[in-house]
């Protein structure tokens, strides 16, 4: 048996973009999912995992679209890639897939699209290794679309993919999507917090969330919805935010706001890392994009906006949350020599507020999806 590794993702900015063919700048992290696997002729798909002991799900290869609705939901990540690569025509005999996961889950760190990526490219290397790392994103994307019913964009797939080691991936998403051949719209920009005595703290609050569970396709709806009553393809088309005041309705109005704003601030994120200027200039941009997510998207929550004032009172650069919202992770940009008093004084604040302690980490920019043994 071998085993291949495929990495979580925070955004250093940029959420809900991605659906909106707009901009994203995630980074890999340290943290990933492991695949190992052994391909066999019995013409069954045996999937165990090391976070559900006791569990292991038995599929036959020839039944795995009637199996979806009765196998356990965890489950149909992996399952899900097995069966985008039978229905795209690859034919798979049988295989054992052993997974693990150090990317909490939950946390909006992208661990289901580390999981479904580290599972494409063992399948790929093993039954199809004529594929390209484009046409694994979508597939990955497809099956968790599809076979999970998770809405997601191409963000989180593409960072579990295409990011490398010391770099943020800025990620033209409508080009990017415009060509499944070779990836278009993809750029890779340094991203050495350290060489300016700065670290990324993640505080994961504990407070899990579900891409499933219908909110976030709510707000997909939306954007939908508000682009069409500006009369464009999507709200990436739209120019400045001032044309979203175009919008009768106010909640429609603000979701695009959002995505409008939020591009912007990804493309003067990149700008700033790209010329090589102190990082710290970017800490009031992450903190505005919090705002964004808060008030106009509505998709963060007293446990996350707690995480974010409290370390902007410790001193942080900037801060916001990551991810889809509704419970997850916060980033903060962070001097080194004051990591652990913004760590503490999340920790204070969550104790005040009778939050259960959140876990915070710091993470460097990591290599993307790759075979390990």
């Amino acid at each position: 048996m071998r085993t291949w590794v495929a990495p979580g993702r925070v955004n250093i900015i940029g959420e809900h973009t991605d659906y909106n063919d707009g901009y994203v700048l995630p980074i890999a992290l340290p943290l990933v999912a492991r695949c190992t696997a052994a391909p066999h002729t019995d013409g069954l798909v045996r999937v165990g995992s090391r976070q559900r002991p006791g569990e292991p799900v038995l599929v036959a290869v020839s039944d795995l679209e009637g199996a979806r609705a009765r196998v356990p939901g965890w489950s149909r990540y992996p399952l899900g890639v097995v069966a985008e690569f039978t229905r795209r025509g690859h034919r798979i005999p049988g295989v054992d897939l052993d997974l693990d996961g150090a990317v909490p889950i939950g946390a909006g760190l992208s661990s289901s699209a580390a999981l479904s990526c580290a599972v494409a490219i063992a399948l790929r290397d093993l039954f199809a290794p004529g594929l390209t790392d484009r046409t694994l994103i979508d597939m990955a994307r497809a099956a968790e679309n599809d076979y999970v019913g998770a809405p997601t964009g191409l963000l989180d797939q593409s960072a579990a993919m295409l990011c490398t080691a010391g770099h943020a991936l800025l990620l033209d998403v409508r080009a990017f999507a415009a060509d499944t051949a070779a990836p278009r719209g993809v750029e890779q920009i340094p991203f050495d917090l350290g060489a300016f005595g700065l670290e990324l703290l993640v505080v994961d609050t504990g407070q899990p969330h579900e891409l499933a569970d219908g909110r976030y396709a709510e707000r997909r709806a939306e954007c939908a919805a508000a682009a069409e009553a500006l009369g464009v393809e999507t709200l990436r088309d739209v120019a400045s935010a001032t044309d979203t005041t175009r919008i009768a309705d106010d909640v429609l109005r603000r979701r695009a706001r959002h995505v409008v704003t939020e591009n912007a601030r990804v493309v003067a994120v990149a700008e700033k890392l790209r010329e090589g200027l102190d990082p710290r200039g970017i800490g009031p941009v992450l903190t505005a994009g919090h705002g964004s997510l808060r008030d106009d998207f509505e998709v963060s929550t007293p446990a996350l906006d707690a995480a974010v004032d409290a370390a902007l009172a410790a001193g942080s650069h900037g801060a916001r949350m990551v991810g889809g919202g509704f419970g997850g992770s916060v980033i903060a940009l962070v001097d080194r020599d004051r990591t652990a008093a913004v760590a503490d004084s999340v920790r204070q604040r969550f104790a005040d507020a009778d939050l259960p302690d959140p876990r915070t980490f710091v993470v460097v920019p990591a290599p993307g999806a790759h075979r390990v043994d």
